[in-house]
């Protein structure tokens, strides 16, 4: 069981288990971790359970051409999961959000054509120029 929650407590939940790790090298994942790369735990959608709180959502394209449901805490702003329209039997939790962050070593680097200079990807891991099949 996963557990996780936005930065400033209010919003807690839980999920089942990982169905699948990536690390998104895209321009939006960049920009919503204000970082180099979002961390993204596919869970299945009928094993994730808001413990505390309540969560909104904002909806965006992404670079794929799909449109994603992002929630997110009212009250900090912290993402904490991704829902593709086309795909509602998983959501993507937000790695950052879990309570203990995935280890990235056999994660799937996806949108890599997108990636800044200078981060490396390891060796031997699956990898995508952009949105997996």
């Amino acid at each position: 069981m996963l557990t996780g929650g936005c930065q400033c407590g209010a919003v807690r939940y839980e999920a089942g288990e990982p169905q699948a790790l990536f690390v998104c090298h895209c321009r939006e994942c960049q920009k919503q971790s204000a970082s180099a790369f979002g961390i993204s735990v596919r869970v299945r959608r009928s094993e994730l359970n808001v413990l505390q709180g309540a969560v909104a959502y904002w909806e965006r394209d992404a670079d794929s051409g799909r449109r994603i449901t992002c929630a997110f805490c009212p009250t900090c702003g912290s993402r904490l999961w991704h829902e593709k329209i086309d795909v509602p039997e998983f959501v993507n939790l937000k790695g950052g959000s879990l309570d203990r962050p995935p280890d990235l070593a056999a994660a799937v680097h996806i949108w890599t054509k997108r990636k800044l200079d200078g981060v490396v990807i390891p060796h031997g891991v699956k990898t995508f120029t952009g949105e997996p099949g």
